[in-house]
This record gives C-alpha cells, structure tokens and sequence, in this order.
C-alpha cells in the first residue's frame, strides 16, 4: 500500500521506466453522496501495487501528469476515465481497454472475471464488489479483490491485442476506443430542474408530483449532509408511495428513520400539500415525428445487411449500429458512426463529426 509523499515519488520514477501499466480505481458510490476514488490498482513489469488516495497528506497531482506517457490497459475503462478526468492532472488518451477488445472478438462474455476464467483459467472472489472502499485500514480480503482487478490486465491485454490483429479488426477497435475516450472527457451535466422524474414519476398526478418533487430535494438535502447516497435515506419507490400516501390523506409510515430526519420529512410534506395548482408541476412529451414510409424501408434494408454482416464476423449486430443508430441513418437525422461501421454497411455518406 503507497500511502506517503515519499513512497508515492519512489513508485512513480519507477513506473516511469515502464511503457504499458495497468490500472483500475475503486470508488465509494454506494456509501457515500460524494462519490470519490478511494483507491488505485497498479499493475507494472515489477509487480502489483495499491496507491492510497485517502492517505493524509498524499498528493496526487505528479502521479496523475506521469501518466500520460503511459499506455493504461483498463477493463471497462468509460467509468475510470471520468473519475480520473476529475483531477485537472489526468490527461491520459493512450488507453486499451480490454473490455471493448473482447466485444471486437466476438466474446459472448467480457466481463473481466469472465475473461480471467476464459484465458487463465482462474475464477476470481467477487465477495468485495460492494464494499466501503472508503474504510480504513482496508480488510486483508480487500486488498486481495482490488489486486486481483488488475493481476491479469497486462497478459490479456497482450493476448487480445494479437488476436484483434490476426482478424484484422485492430483499426475497428482503436477507432472505438478513440470514440470512449473522447466521450468519457465530456462533462455530463446534472439537470438540477428535472433530477426529481424519477423512474415512476411519470404516473402520478401533478398534484402528487408536486409532493414528489419537494421530497426529492428533501431527500438529496439530508444525503448531503450525510454524506451518503440518497437511497440510504430512503428508496426511489418509497419516495413515491409517500407522496401518494400523502396527498390521499394517508398515514405515512416509515420505518427506522431517525426521529430528527421523520419530523423534516413531515415538515416537507406539510408544505409541499399546500403547494398551490398552479405551481405543480406536468410532464410535457415532446412527440417525435414518426418516420415515413421510406424511411422504414431503408431501416429493413440497413437492418438486414448489418445482421448478415454480423453473423458473418460473429459479432453483436448492436456492435456494429443500434436499432435506434439505424433508424437514424435511414431517416438521415445525423446519426454518428464511425468510419469502420460505415464501411460495413457499405454508407457512402460523409462521417458527421
């Protein structure tokens, strides 16, 4: 475990001597509103290493900047690379994520303990996927489940890499995995206004949505000053089987809230029941024109070459375009494809950027 200035300044001069490391993070999504990266797994030609985030007094911002000359292999690499991007000294592009590689083969499975079990023959303990990477000291097991997410990072790597190239699919794959990197340094931006149309929402009435919308923010309030995801305050159903209860005027029960945090809630419901009309809010659906008859049959024809396609390179059809990438070519609504995808479905329309 690097947890001091002066081990972490060791560690990076001899990653340094090093072209292709592997790396994984942990984070603390489930337990903590903050999601934070809690820990970082690196694997190198002179072994496996944990680097500390945590640690008090450890800076990370040279370890990040070292990194940038490296290729990082990565397992599903959309998910670490927007947590990393979260420091302004993480600028690495260089990545190989072996998940993307193993759909470009085809693999039904590429799930990276899937993966380790396909070509190593080792099943891997997935007891530490939910834990609190956030404790300290970190359990002997955890340690163990976090080296282990990059043990086998560098031979994969290398084994998919030529086989990616022995199909001829190489350019595929970088052109791909040049489009994950582009979108994961993208911001994703939170819609403070629509955040409370939750999943559900969508069938209450607006005077219940109302009520939803005034629990939501309460909820998301004690979450934060918490410090813990808003469903350890309550669920997304019960949020709504409150509001329903309330507005019908009946008892809300909730069980094992704590005294302080029921009484805001009832505080919330009081107001939010005297919400007036025309405050409450409505769902406005945004009708799409449906596609016309030419459309549809150019849907079929683009449906019925990448399928053939598919089945002849077995690979996912939704690999090579969508259902919904597909509709979009064939209405010509601007849809996104690669040059390699377009090859595929013979397209001669100019790549939009």
């Amino acid at each position: 475990m690097i947890s001091t200035p002066d081990q972490l300044a060791d560690f990076t001069a001899r990653l340094d001597t090093h072209k292709v490391i592997g790396l994984d993070t942990e984070a603390d999504s489930l337990h903590s509103y903050r999601e934070k990266i809690c820990l970082l797994q690196i694997a190198s030609p002179d072994g496996f290493f944990l680097v500390d985030p945590l640690a008090e007094g450890l800076e990370l911002s040279a370890f990040y900047a070292s990194l940038k000359p490296h290729i990082i292999i990565i397992h599903g690499a959309d998910y670490d690379l927007r947590l990393l991007g979260r420091h302004p000294a993480f600028d690495a592009a260089d990545i190989f994520d072996t998940s993307i590689a193993a759909r470009f083969l085809g693999l039904e499975q590429i799930g990276y303990a899937a993966l380790v079990q396909k070509f190593f023959g080792v099943t891997l303990c997935k007891a530490s996927q939910r834990a609190d990477w956030g404790r300290r000291p970190l359990p002997a097991k955890m340690e163990e489940y976090a080296l282990n997410d990059v043990r086998y990072l560098l031979p994969l790597a290398e084994i998919l890499e030529n086989q990616l190239k022995q199909l001829g699919r190489w350019e595929w794959y970088l052109q791909s995995r040049d489009a994950m990197v582009q979108s994961a340094r993208e911001p994703r931006e939170r819609d403070v206004e629509n955040a409370w149309r939750i999943s559900g929402s969508s069938k209450l009435t607006p005077r219940e949505s109302a009520v939803l919308r005034a629990l939501w923010h309460w909820r998301d309030a004690e979450a934060s000053a918490w410090d813990r995801p808003t469903f350890h305050v309550i669920s997304n159903d019960r949020l709504i089987d409150t509001a329903r209860a309330a507005v019908a005027g009946e008892k809300v029960e909730v069980h094992r809230m704590p005294p302080p945090r029921y009484n805001r809630m009832k505080e919330t419901l009081r107001a939010a029941l005297e919400i007036p009309e025309h405050e409450w809010p409505v769902f406005e659906y945004e009708r799409k024109p449906r596609p016309n008859g030419a459309a549809c049959r150019r849907f079929e024809q683009l449906r019925e070459k990448r399928d053939a396609v598919a089945k002849d390179l077995a690979l996912d059809p939704s690999l090579i375009a969508s259902r919904l990438t597909l509709m979009s070519v064939a209405s010509q609504n601007g849809a996104r494809l690669l040059p390699w995808q377009r090859d595929l479905l013979q397209l001669d329309e100019p790549v939009v950027h």
